[in-house]
């Protein structure tokens, strides 16, 4: 089975989440034999290790790991890939692989650019 950890910084206000979860629901809406989590790097729960063994639990075998950051920075760069070769060596059953950043994926951006253009309703 797959499992897609929407992977995000993280931030002590609740309001903050919600893109976050709606990328999570859209993608268990497009895929309903996908299992899906969200999951922070830091000031909030659940962390990307819960959220992995969570997805493990129900029968994962191959993660994608979704950074939801607009650019490679030290998170996407250096802490997120620490992050994943710890959970390859917690779970060595499990097939991990980070995917692009958000803001380096190349339809985003024209998709952001676009709507950037649109007539205002």
């Amino acid at each position: 089975m797959l499992g897609v950890i929407v992977f995000a910084h993280g931030s002590r206000d609740p309001l903050w989440r919600a893109p976050v979860e709606s990328v999570a629901r859209q993608i268990a809406q497009a895929d309903p034999a996908a299992s899906v989590e969200c999951a922070y790097l830091e000031l909030c729960e659940p962390d990307i290790a819960t959220a992995a063994r969570r997805l493990v639990a129900a029968g994962a075998r191959q993660v994608r790991v979704l950074p939801l950051f607009f650019g490679m920075g030290k998170h996407a760069r250096e802490d997120l890939p620490l992050l994943l070769q710890a959970l390859r060596t917690t779970h060595p059953q499990v097939h991990f692989e980070q995917l692009t950043t958000a803001g380096e994926e190349p339809r985003l951006t024209a998709l952001l650019a676009r709507i950037a253009l649109e007539p205002m309703p």
